[in-house]
């Protein structure tokens, strides 16, 4: 079994299928024939923190409340109307 130097453009770029489009590690795995252990690997080496993305999710959760939120008022008032 030979060892692959991948270049940093390389990994980025199959960081970028994971973390961005959203595509499961073991596919991409599969398309770029590189080992899952490599790619997880590299999603520590060059994926964004954890936190960044926790951080969003809270942002949109209040988002989403604040429409729900308006959206029953509008629909109490069709109610009532």
């Amino acid at each position: 079994m030979g060892t692959n130097n991948y270049s940093d453009e390389f990994k980025r770029d199959a960081v970028h299928q994971i973390t961005v489009r959203g595509y499961p590690v073991r596919e991409v795995s599969r398309r770029l024939s590189v080992s899952t252990y490599s790619l997880c690997k590299w999603l520590k080496l060059f994926g964004e923190p954890t936190q960044k993305a926790v951080v969003d999710h809270e942002a949109e959760n209040r988002r989403l409340k604040r429409e729900l939120a308006r959206v029953t008022e509008e629909r109490d008032i069709l109610k009532k109307g």
